[in-house]
């Protein structure tokens, strides 16, 4: 682990490099749900609760296999908040989830424990369920974005079609967006937002 990720390993200073962006990557989640029917939410690698406040009225639990992030959590929302590695964590009864929410954690996952834990998370989806997927995409020309793709802490950034097959693998498609998050009109990160449903 490089002295950048050492450091954003650390609660506050994680919160306080997100809080600007927070919002602007779930825009597209808004845009395309109405959050407050979620009943019951799994939030995966939800970090230190970045997520959390917008199901306030929902069956929420939280994943991250960061202690210091999921204690942070528990402190400031008094929500369900697991520490687990989420490539092997299984639920040990029969929970279903209507809203599985995974934002900004799959970049950090190679491709087997990608693999592994989208076909976990479609066995935990009720029939009428959305997996709901914000993950980091590797520009294909030369700019800021790709630049700060690669020097993301995590190491396994995709191109969108790459995702694409990686989603597609696993659930049926409903909506798959390609979004910038920016500042000052200038793009810093290329996203892409995938809404799914669970293959029958």
């Amino acid at each position: 682990m490089n002295a950048v990720a050492k450091i954003l390993e650390r609660n506050w200073v994680y919160r306080l490099w997100q809080a600007p962006f927070a919002e602007q990557k779930l825009a597209p989640l808004f845009a395309h749900n109405d959050v407050r029917r979620a009943r019951r939410v799994l939030d995966v690698g939800c970090g230190p609760g970045t997520n959390t406040g917008h199901f306030a009225h929902a069956d929420y639990l939280g994943i991250d296999s960061n202690p210091e992030y999921i204690a942070s959590a528990r402190r400031r929302y008094g929500r369900t908040f697991v520490v687990a590695d989420v490539t092997t964590y299984r639920l040990t009864d029969d929970r279903r989830f209507d809203f599985i929410l995974v934002n900004s954690l799959l970049h950090h996952l190679d491709t087997p424990g990608t693999d592994w834990l989208l076909r976990h998370l479609q066995s935990l989806l009720t029939d009428d369920g959305h997996v709901h997927i914000i993950d980091l995409v590797i520009p294909e020309h030369r700019s800021v974005a790709r630049l700060l793709a690669h020097w993301d802490r995590g190491d396994f950034p995709r191109p969108l079609e790459e995702w694409r097959s990686l989603f597609g693998g696993h659930f049926d498609l409903v909506v798959f967006e390609p979004f910038a998050v920016t500042t000052m009109g200038v793009p810093l990160w290329s996203l892409v937002y995938f809404k799914g449903r669970a293959q029958r």
